[in-house]
């Protein structure tokens, strides 16, 4: 089984960042939805925890990917990442707004590009329970 698609996918760690950013789930929904809008990404649906004592995860579905956050405000971190599928979404667009509304100190990113070429399929050999993988024809 063979398969071919395209996407593009941010990863980014910032760090430095203002501890009452990072604990605000609410305000960082607003904001991720502001940078799905801005990168031209259509919000399917939202999701998000506010931590106690602290942090906070936002997930939002995107009808291309998703983009998400998760954040540990006690160490001024924030884990960002935001895949697009197709050519029109551009991910890093929507990285780079977020990173401008939380000014952190440094910045760590790995962009990739998803899906590039054929790639063959791999199953668990589950019948003899090894971690052994048999490939699909």
């Amino acid at each position: 089984m063979e398969f071919s698609t395209f996407g593009r996918h941010v990863a980014l760690d910032a760090w430095g960042v203002d501890f009452d950013l990072l604990n605000d789930a609410s305000l960082l929904e607003q904001h991720m939805r502001v940078a799905a809008n801005k990168c031209g990404a259509t919000v399917m649906s939202a999701q998000s925890k506010q931590f106690d004592p602290q942090g906070a995860t936002v997930l939002l579905l995107l009808s291309e990917s998703h983009i998400s956050i998760h954040t540990y405000p006690e160490r001024g971190f924030a884990a960002l990442d935001c895949y697009t599928c197709g050519t029109e979404v551009d991910p890093a667009i929507a990285i780079q707004y977020m990173v401008d509304m939380l000014n952190p100190q440094q910045v760590f990113h790995k962009s990739m590009q998803r899906g590039q070429g054929p790639i063959k399929m791999v199953q668990p050999d589950l019948e003899h329970q090894t971690n052994r993988m048999v490939e699909l024809a």
